[in-house]
């Protein structure tokens, strides 16, 4: 195993694959790293330097919004990289991006969605203030909420560019419980929500103000850990130059 395949890591053949190369993670998060290094990978850290102002506007599909915003981020540290240490060059880049819909609709109706109230669904990253983040948790207050992650992996291949994208996008449910407004105003007091796409750590102190979630729960920290590995398995599968180069 080479020092970014951690001992306890499972004996997949993706994990196989990844011995003895270079994996970045275009991300400064704690939260991204920790789940990465509890399945066993450790990668270099080089976050990136995209500022995330993509226009949501110009998205017909609003899940793409944290794929596209991933994607550029990934592009952005493998290209930097190769440029500054060719013989060192990245063999996989992980980029991610969470997002927080509000006004999600629960999956258990047998009503199809174009038979339901139409409801403005806001995009949430992080809180710019207190006072913003108190308004996107009494909003989701009661309610039901969709964190969407965005997952790119950037690989080399020899024909141009020179990489391969490949993206998934991850959806979690989150159920709000009817909270009182001084549960929810202590919590923004905490400052634990404001570096937290839509403004909560479910992981955390956040965790009080939810009551359930339908989907991967890793998805809600900030990386879908399960669904990585399978586009990884998939990877190995059916692309031969996956980790060849």
């Amino acid at each position: 195993m080479s020092k970014q395949i951690l001992p306890h890591a499972l004996s997949v053949p993706a994990i196989k694959k990844l011995s003895g190369k270079r994996i970045v993670l275009a991300s400064n998060s704690p939260r991204r790293q920790e789940i990465l290094r509890t399945y066993g990978i450790e990668p270099d850290i080089v976050p990136s330097t995209f500022k995330e102002d993509l226009p949501v506007g110009s998205f017909e599909e609003i899940h793409e919004y944290p794929v596209a915003t991933a994607t550029h981020k990934a592009i952005e540290v493998y290209e930097r990289l190769v440029q500054e240490d060719p013989d060192n060059a990245p063999d996989l880049v992980i980029a991610a991006d969470t997002v927080v819909l509000t006004h999600a609709q629960p999956n258990t109706s047998e009503v199809h969605y174009s038979m339901l109230p139409q409801i403005t669904q806001e995009l949430l990253e992080k809180p710019a203030s207190k006072e913003d983040n108190l308004r996107m948790l009494l909003d989701m207050n009661g309610g039901v909420c969709e964190v969407v992650t965005g997952v790119v992996v950037v690989y080399p291949i020899l024909t141009s560019p020179g990489y391969q994208i490949k993206s998934i996008d991850e959806r979690t449910l989150v159920f709000f419980a009817d909270n009182p407004k001084h549960i929810v105003e202590a919590y923004v007091e905490s400052g634990e929500g404001i570096d937290r796409a839509g403004g909560f750590a479910i992981q955390g102190l956040g965790g009080i103000l939810i009551r359930k979630i339908d989907g991967d729960y890793n998805n809600v920290v900030g990386f879908p850990a399960a669904s990585f590995f399978k586009l990884l398995d998939l990877l190995v599968e059916e692309d031969v130059e996956f980790l060849e180069i």
